[in-house]
């Protein structure tokens, strides 16, 4: 069950997941960001794994590095566990 939950501090609507299965419980539906889409961080993980380098994922896709390099810890992390 997915009810609205609030607002941002830009104003865009939140939503929250009440479902068990949610892997997370609060949501933006159309995030400004695009590093936070899931798309683009599965992209990531598949360049990564073709031997495209940080500053290369991060032009071609039109996110910072920043973001790719945090995307790229948080799944090496997650594998080691």
């Amino acid at each position: 069950m997915i009810v609205k939950f609030g607002r941002t501090d830009k104003g865009k609507q939140r939503y929250l997941c009440r479902a068990t299965k949610c892997k997370r419980t609060t949501f933006i539906l159309n995030p400004e960001k695009k590093g936070f889409l899931p798309e683009i961080k599965r992209r990531i993980i598949e360049m990564t794994l073709n031997g495209s380098g940080i500053r290369d994922i991060a032009r071609v896709l039109g996110i910072s590095r920043d973001t790719v390099t945090s995307e790229i810890k948080k799944r090496k992390y997650a594998e080691s566990s």
